[in-house]
């Protein structure tokens, strides 16, 4: 069995604003995530995805328990993970070649390494030629391109990854799918992906949990053992595809009845 590289343990975690009642977003989670593998989170909307992945990022503090990446804890934001948002990060002001640079700023690694680097990750994500493109002049998919790298170069533990593709139109998240994919299958990252899409965890992943209505906990964990490398155009042909995804899907829509009928 491969060695756990991010551990998270009886996690708990509220808010509260004001006169409002306490709001505990998730409660009791526990899980691990082994070396190089990529898990998927899914669930209801407003279940604590996104609140659970930024606790791991040390952007969340914990009520209770904790999460560890190689034993230490995650209090506080780290270069041992990189985090990509739903949204675009890039700084406006830098082009794409600083903005995937600015990261190593800190690093020991010499100013012809760092440049090395820019440039192999501007590669490995199709923006070769881009580089003195700034934010504006790029559509969304080449901003997350350029996000992606950014987060990659310099090669934290884990990768983590918050709807990265929800923003985008249908045909440029398959192509950005295939390249995370591709991505991955070169680096072989310890991946955490939030993601509301069924069919995209899937596709991406090597086990996916579904969380339960807020509070959110691990309700299943399902493991993906559909052969690598993969493609969705291939895959959804498969029955064990629509096996999978009849499953998730059935979950996921009995959640979300369970959040509605708290609301109502």
């Amino acid at each position: 069995m491969k060695q756990a590289a991010l551990e998270i343990r009886n996690v708990r975690i509220s808010f509260s604003s004001g006169r409002q009642k306490e709001i505990i977003a998730v409660e009791n989670i526990s899980f691990s995530v082994a070396e190089n593998e990529f898990v998927s989170i899914i669930g209801p909307s407003g279940c604590g995805k996104s609140t659970l992945l930024r606790a791991v990022a040390g952007l969340e503090q914990t009520e209770q328990g904790e999460c560890r990446v190689d034993g230490r804890l995650t209090d506080l934001p780290g270069a041992d993970r990189g985090m990509v948002f739903q949204t675009y990060t890039l700084f406006p002001w830098l082009n794409v070649r600083e903005n995937i640079r600015f990261p190593l700023k800190k690093s020991s690694l010499s100013n012809a390494e760092k440049d090395a680097l820019v440039e192999q990750y501007l590669q490995l994500i199709g923006l070769d030629g881009f580089g003195t493109a700034y934010p504006n002049q790029l559509s969304g998919g080449m901003r997350q391109r350029a996000a992606i790298a950014r987060a990659l170069v310099y090669q934290p533990r884990i990768l983590l990854m918050d709807e990265p593709f929800g923003a985008l139109d249908s045909q440029t998240r398959m192509l950005m799918q295939e390249l995370l994919l591709e991505v991955w299958e070169n680096q072989r990252s310890t991946v955490l992906f939030v993601t509301h899409d069924v069919e995209e965890a899937i596709l991406l992943s090597d086990r996916v949990m579904v969380m339960s209505a807020r509070p959110g906990r691990i309700q299943s964990v399902i493991d993906i053992s559909l052969p690598r490398p993969r493609s969705l155009t291939e895959l959804e042909r498969s029955t064990e595809f629509i096996t999978y995804k009849t499953q998730l899907l059935a979950l996921v829509r009995e959640e979300a009845r369970r959040a509605q009928s708290f609301s109502n």
